[in-house]
C-alpha cells in the first residue's frame, strides 16, 4: 500500500476513533442517569444528546436525586469497561478501539467530577449540593482518570504510532468514520424530530 494511503488511513482512524469517543462517552453517560432514574422510581423527561452540545437528562420526577447523579459517572466508566473486557476475552478485531474507548470515558468522567467540584458545574456541582463531600469528588477522579491513562498505556502503536507500529487495517478506519457519521446522523435527527413545528404550535 501506498505510503500516502497508509497514512490517510492512520488518521482517519485517529481523527474518528476520537470524535466517536466523545460522542459516544456523553451517551453512555447519560445512559446511567436514565438507568439511575429507572432504578429509583424516577420519571426522564427528556435526553438532550447533540454532537454541537453538551449532553443532559432531564427527569420530571426524581426521588432519589443523589443516586441518579451518581449513575451517570459511574455507568459512564464501568460500562464501556465492560465492553472492552468481553471483546478481549473474545479476542474480536478492533479490540485496541474498545479499550482506547474505555481509557476515554474513564478520563473524561474523572476530570468530569475532579474539576466540576471546584466550580460546582453539571454533575459535581448538583453531588455537592446533596451533601456529597468534595474529597469523594477528586477520589473519583483520581482513580479514574488514572485507570484511564493507564488503559492508553502502550495503546499507540495499533493506532499507527510509537517506534513499534502496526499496520493500519484500511477496513478498522473506514468502519470508525462509518460509525462516526452513523452516531452524529442519529443524534442529529433525533434532536431535529424534537423541534417543536410552528405550524402546530399553540402560540
Amino acid at each position: 500500500m501506498p505510503v500516502r494511503a497508509e497514512r490517510f488511513h492512520q488518521v482517519l482512524l485517529i481523527i474518528s476513533t476520537i470524535l466517536f469517543s466523545w460522542f459516544a462517552m456523553q451517551v453512555v453517560h447519560e445512559l446511567g442517569h436514565v438507568v439511575g432514574a429507572w432504578c429509583s422510581g424516577g420519571t426522564v423527561a427528556r435526553v438532550i444528546l447533540h454532537p454541537w452540545a453538551f449532553s443532559r437528562t432531564d427527569l420530571s420526577d426524581n426521588p432519589h436525586p443523589l443516586l441518579v447523579a451518581w449513575f451517570g459517572p459511574v455507568v459512564g466508566s464501568v460500562l464501556p469497561l465492560i465492553l472492552f473486557a468481553a471483546a478481549r476475552a473474545l479476542r474480536l478485531p478492533g479490540w485496541y478501539i474498545l479499550r482506547f474507548f474505555a481509557g476515554f470515558c474513564l478520563i473524561a468522567n474523572g476530570a468530569y467530577l475532579g474539576a466540576g467540584s471546584f466550580e460546582g458545574a453539571g454533575d459535581a456541582g448538583d453531588l455537592l449540593r446533596l451533601g456529597t463531600p468534595r474529597w469523594i469528588l477528586w477520589v473519583f477522579g483520581v482513580l479514574t482518570a488514572s485507570a484511564g491513562l493507564w488503559l492508553w498505556h502502550r495503546l499507540g502503536r495499533y493506532f499507527g504510532l510509537g517506534p513499534a507500529p502496526c499496520r493500519i487495517h484500511p477496513g478498522a478506519a473506514w468502519g470508525m468514520a462509518a460509525l462516526l457519521a452513523g452516531l452524529v446522523a442519529v443524534e442529529c435527527l433525533a434532536a431535529w424530530s424534537r423541534v417543536p413545528d410552528p405550524a402546530r404550535a399553540g402560540g
